[in-house]
């Protein structure tokens, strides 16, 4: 007789086990991220986006006023562009060129007036993301008072610039509350890091804006090299101390 046994099937190797990431490797990984906001070659490219709905004149007033601050601090780090955004009115958001110095910028920010609008955050952060995509930038500036959008589709975006080592800075003005909420939430996920912006202390304002221009253009190295308060203060919310 023959015999008609079947052979048996070999087992199957176990798959590998992947080794789970300890803290210290997770925050090491933070780290890095956060360093990201530095362009190797001294050159940054920084987004300066401002709510032009009617309510903000006197802010983006007083932004235009201190914007100089952050290319007057990059002089001995390297150099920086920026590029103004804007929206206002129903579904106006638009954006500039970059630009290097800040007569430039100056002009550019004088021919805007402020319109009654809803906010367009969305907008500004899916910008973001188009211009990183074409070329680095190294830092997105939000100066605002207010949120009317889906806080999960803004968060979504804030999390993919983080990923992109694009963080976000916003300046809020006022105490909304759900705004509050909201600007800290895309802060964090995006890394970057949250302010009150108080128009009675514009030096304060000053130093702040300076600092992320320094953060753009050379990194947590630069700004702890210069070492002013405002850069102290910097460097301890983008290590998460104080958002």
């Amino acid at each position: 007789m023959s015999d008609n046994k079947q052979p048996v099937p070999k087992k199957a190797d176990p798959a590998p086990v992947k080794p789970q990431s300890n803290a210290g490797e997770i925050d090491a990984f933070v780290r890095q991220a956060r360093t990201l906001g530095a362009s190797a070659s001294g050159t940054g490219r920084l987004i300066l986006s401002i709510d032009a709905t009617m309510s903000r004149q006197p802010t983006w007033d007083l932004a235009n006023a201190l914007q100089g601050e952050m290319f007057d601090a990059v002089g001995k780090v390297g150099t920086l562009s920026v590029q103004l955004v804007y929206f206002r009115g129903l579904s106006e958001c638009r954006s500039s060129g970059f630009v290097k110095d800040t007569n430039a910028l100056k002009q550019l920010m004088t021919r805007i007036d402020c319109r009654a609008g809803y906010t367009q955050i969305g907008k500004v952060l899916a910008h973001a993301l188009k211009e990183t995509a074409a070329t680095k930038v190294n830092a997105l500036v939000y100066i605002g008072d207010a949120m009317e959008e889906s806080v999960d589709d803004l968060a979504s975006k804030a999390g993919s610039l983080g990923l992109l080592g694009v963080p976000v800075f916003i300046f809020q003005e006022g105490h909304d509350p759900g705004a509050e909420r909201a600007f800290k939430e895309i802060a964090w996920l995006s890394k970057g890091a949250w302010f009150r912006f108080d128009r009675r202390a514009a030096a304060t304002l000053a130093g702040l804006l300076s600092a992320v221009a320094v953060f753009a253009t050379g990194g947590l190295k630069a700004l702890e090299a210069r070492g002013r308060p405002e850069d102290r203060l910097m460097i301890e919310h983008l290590r998460g101390g104080g958002n």
